[in-house]
């Protein structure tokens, strides 16, 4: 599995985790505003792999 996918199946695991928390606690509560923050994290370390590896396979 190369990072991409890695990150990609932790986002899966923690948006999972964010739409339970949100069903128990109510979309404002501070642990689902983290957890929201946490999922838009891994979001944007996604996009940042994937962009580095499409420069890096564009110089190939």
């Amino acid at each position: 599995m190369d990072q991409l996918e890695a990150i990609q199946k932790h986002i899966e695991a923690e948006r999972t985790r964010l739409n339970q928390m949100e069903e128990q606690h109510g979309r404002l509560h501070p642990s689902v505003i983290r957890q929201s923050r946490k999922l838009d994290d891994l979001i944007n370390k996604y996009h940042k792999a994937d962009i580095t590896s499409k420069n890096r396979d564009s110089k190939r």
